[in-house]
Formats: C-alpha cells, structure tokens, sequence
C-alpha cells in the first residue's frame, strides 16, 4: 500500500512490530525516533532508508552519525529532533513510547495535523484533554493501537452513524498474579512480575499489568478516545486474551473482536484503517479453543485499578498525577528499592493527596507530572 510512517520508539516493542507490518506491507519510512539504542537502530536505518533517525540522549546521538555516515540519513537529537520528526512529511505519526516523553511530540504532530497510530496511552492518560481538544481544532484522526482499544475502534464500526453504545467491556487477562492474595504478593520479585502469561512486552508495561495499573491507566484511555464516561466501563478478566475487548449497545446486544494475542493486528489496522490486508498474525484454531473464561477483577488486592478509577472520575490533572507517580513508582520496583504491592499504595496516596487543578497548557500537565513522582521519591524516604 502506498503510505509513509513516522516511527516514535522504533526499537520498543511495538516499535519493532510496526516495522515488521511496515516490511510486509512494503511501507515507507521517513523517520525513527528513539531514547538511546543505537545499534538497533543502526540496523533499522539500513533496513529501512529513513530521511532522518533521531535519538533522544546526545552522546548515542553523536555515535550513531559516525556509524550512519556512509548513508543519507540525517541524525537528530534531543526534544527537537523528536519533534521534528513527529511534524516530517510522513502520512502516519506512529508513536509507540512509553510514558509521558510520548505527549510533547504528540501534540506537535497533531497541531501539524498529522494523523496518530497511538500506542502510548500515558500520553492520553496524563494530557487527554489538551490531546483530544487540539486534535479536534485540527481535524485529526488518532488510530488506537493499544489492542483492547483497536477492539473497541472495530467493533464500532457496526455501530449506528452517531456511534451511540451503552457500555465499554474492557477485557484484561489479569497478569501473572490473578488469584493470588496480598499476602500471597508480599514478597513478589521483579523476575516473577515480568513473566506475563499472554503477551510479549516491555517491562514496564508488563509490570504494570501485573499491578493492574495498565487496565486502570486503559479506562482512561478509553474515556477519552471514545467519548464515554468511566462509569460506563466495565473491566472484565478474560484469562485467554481472545476477545480483545466488547462494546455493548442500547440494546443489550454485544460485539466482540477476538484474534490471538498478537499487537501486529491492531498496529496493522491501525496503520490501513478502513482496509485490511493479509497479517503477519496467525488464524484462531478453533479446534485446540476448548474454553474462554470472565472473571471481576480483585480491586481491593490490585489497588492500582480503583485509584485510575478515582483518578478519571476527579478529572482535571488528578490522572496525570496517578500515571506520574505510577512511572515513579513502577521504575523504582524494577530497581528493587521497593516492593511490589508499594506500587499501588503509593499511586492511591498520591491520587488523594493532589487537589483538583485544572489543566490550562502543556506546562501544567508536565509540572505535575514532575510533582506526583517527587511525592513518590519523598513517601519512600
């Protein structure tokens, strides 16, 4: 097909999926964006031609230019490099970082009004109004990634023109502690949070399923991009990760798009919406699909899930204080100077200990950001 992307985090691992859907649907590639591994990224400039490749810290960004300098491709750095790669040429802006780096080029792609394939859901989560007001004044269109968004975003397709629907099923697979008890999670390292029974993931995406947080940080999300409140969102556990996510009409009536657990199906749709073509993901085999299973998630063992809750229902820049502190928080766990269940102890104090603040412009929004994590760092100290 005939369309170019903008890759934001290529060596992430949507990034690294997106260029395999780029590879199969012979995509071009105009720019690659990412924080420091520059032998990956050499490789994929190789690969892929791309006008320019940028890389976020200025000592990679220097190696890499001696590396890349038999070729044409212009090496960037820093925030401006990020941002005029979000703002090139390209038909497709795909941002596939993750947390709050994702926001700042984001809104410069879309005040370029450039359409968004969105993986990177802090961004929405801590700036969904400044997001989703420029992306209006702009006529933008943002493309979810995320799977149990692209879910939702299918399954609206059969839904009337005003898109009228009563409730979001938001399934989650539940991580590799469902069942278990606090006191079952009290000694839990970060080896056992990594090992995510479904999905092939970053870590701190993967311990933020573990935590549930995703899911919470998810319902934000999804309020946003579809325009409903949270109240109306029901998180169901769906161990198999076959149903990606339902949307449920006024009629009781309830669609569903299943797949196996395999991103390249939501980048892919996202990246040729309203088309489909062949996919690089395998068939269901129906014959070895013996049960699916639903379960309500644990809200008071995962503490994460009620605080998101919370946070969205207090709106203003309370959610950019529950994903700030999260990231803090969930950073400081991988680090193993926390435990895992002080994850979401400390996002619950951190969401009842802000006020409402109204978010006026981007600097509000990074300013508590900044905010919400000292109060992590001073809460364990």
């Amino acid at each position: 097909m005939n369309k170019s992307l903008s890759v934001l985090g290529s060596t992430g691992s949507i990034g690294i999926q997106t260029l395999e859907v780029a590879r199969k649907l012979n995509l071009k590639i105009t720019s690659l964006c990412v924080h420091s591994s520059i032998k990956q990224l050499e490789d994929q400039v190789r690969e892929f031609r791309p006008e320019r490749a940028v890389v976020f810290d200025e000592s990679k960004a220097k190696e890499l230019k001696i590396a890349l300098a038999d070729t044409p491709t212009k090496v960037l750095c820093g925030m401006d490099g990020v941002l005029e790669a979000a703002c090139d040429d390209a038909d497709l802006f795909v941002n596939a970082v993750v947390g709050m780096v994702g926001l700042e080029p984001t809104l410069a792609a879309i005040n370029a009004k450039k359409d968004i394939a969105f993986a990177n859901k802090e961004t929405l989560v801590a700036g969904g109004a400044l997001v989703m007001d420029a992306a209006k004044k702009n006529s933008v269109t943002l493309y979810p990634v995320d799977s149990e968004h692209s879910a939702i975003f299918q399954c609206l397709q059969a839904a009337p023109p005003d898109k009228k629907f009563k409730k979001i099923l938001l399934t989650a697979s539940g991580g590799p502690f469902f069942g278990k008890s606090r006191e079952e999670l009290q000694n839990v390292t970060v080896e056992q949070a990594l090992k995510h029974p479904n999905w092939a993931m970053g870590a701190k995406i993967t311990i933020d399923s573990a935590t549930m947080m995703n899911k919470g940080l998810e319902i934000i999300e999804a309020a946003w991009l579809f325009d409903i409140s949270p109240d109306n969102i029901e998180v169901v556990v769906h161990r198999e990760s076959i149903i990606h996510s339902m949307v449920e009409f006024e009629d009781n009536s309830v669609l569903a798009q299943l797949g196996v657990p395999d991103m390249r199906i939501p980048i892919q749709y996202a990246i040729t919406y309203p088309e489909r073509y062949e996919s690089l993901v395998p068939e269901i085999d129906w014959k070895t699909l013996s049960q699916m299973t639903f379960y309500p998630p644990d809200e008071e063992t995962f503490l994460c899930l009620s605080a998101c809750k919370n946070a969205m229902k207090r709106g203003w820049l309370i959610p950019a204080v529950a994903n700030g502190a999260n990231e803090a928080a969930n950073l400081m766990f991988r680090q193993g100077k926390i435990r895992f269940l002080d994850i979401g102890e400390v996002v619950t104090a951190a969401v009842e200990h802000f006020p409402d603040q109204k978010a006026k412009s981007l600097s509000d929004v990074l300013n508590i950001d900044k905010a919400a994590r000292e109060f992590v760092y001073e809460y364990f100290n």
